[in-house]
């Protein structure tokens, strides 16, 4: 039997299960990867409701990461919501100080789909730390509120300039005005692709982010381009969108 890639997914946990740690695992065990999951935050939610979140301290998640790197092959790593651009910094220097050739995905998770405000990123030392930290990854995966709120003085445009100038982007079109649904992706090298959506009677979901961000990671650790692993990342998370009516998505079509 052919042995699986392992994925480790840095992100919160969600009682829920729709969004965070246990939305990755479930996409990355659909995708036949294998995924390890490190915490960063406990959270009181469900899928319309957040009622608070207690961090994960840096020297517990960092115990975590080393305990299952010191053991396991891991070539791509998904990170979700941290406390704070700082601590990301942090974290990806002690990943990359393991492997420096890992593919490190971020999805720069600001605020929950239930209107929670994880933190503040409008401090131009945040911006500075955020900047910082696109020079050492491999993929951002904002949607379209994410983005317009990460740089309080750069356009829509001059931002994809911006982070694209820098690393690759995943631009998310689940929350544009027009043309929704409709995902961009603009390589570190200066090209543009659009991915146009192609799912029938798709319906909103908590925790869609997650699974877009964690599919593609897992597309990624199976050997696929970043365009075909972002391309079948977003065909994933339709499936998901369409696999039901209600704001929890299912993983087994």
């Amino acid at each position: 039997m052919k042995q699986r890639p392992n994925v480790l997914t840095i992100a919160g946990f969600d009682p829920s299960a729709g969004a965070g740690i246990l939305a990755d695992i479930k996409t990355l065990e659909t995708l036949k990867c294998y995924g390890f999951a490190v915490c960063t935050a406990n959270t009181v939610q469900n899928d319309v409701s957040f009622e608070s979140c207690i961090w994960t301290e840096e020297k517990e998640i960092k115990a975590q990461i080393a305990i299952l790197l010191d053991r396991f092959k891991v070539d791509v790593v998904k990170i979700g919501v941290i406390k704070n651009w700082k601590l990301l910094n942090e974290i990806i220097d002690f990943l990359l100080e393991r492997n420096d050739k890992l593919k490190v995905v971020v999805d720069p998770v600001i605020s929950s789909s239930t209107h929670f405000e994880f933190h503040e990123s409008s401090a131009k030392s945040s911006e500075n730390e955020f900047d910082k930290m696109l020079k050492k990854i491999y993929l951002l995966t904002p949607n379209y509120n994410e983005i317009e709120r990460l740089y309080n003085d750069k356009t829509l445009e001059e931002s994809i300039q911006h982070i694209s100038g820098m690393t690759n982007l995943f631009l998310k079109g689940g929350h544009k005005k027009e043309m929704i649904g409709v995902d961009e992706l603009f390589t570190v090298g200066g090209k543009r692709f659009v991915l146009n959506p192609k799912g029938k009677n798709i319906s909103e979901k908590h925790g869609s982010g997650c699974v877009l961000s964690s599919a593609i990671a897992g597309y990624l650790a199976l050997g696929f381009s970043l365009l075909k692993a972002c391309y079948r990342g977003k065909r994933y998370t339709e499936k998901v969108l369409s696999s039901n009516n209600s704001l929890l998505g299912y993983h087994k079509f």
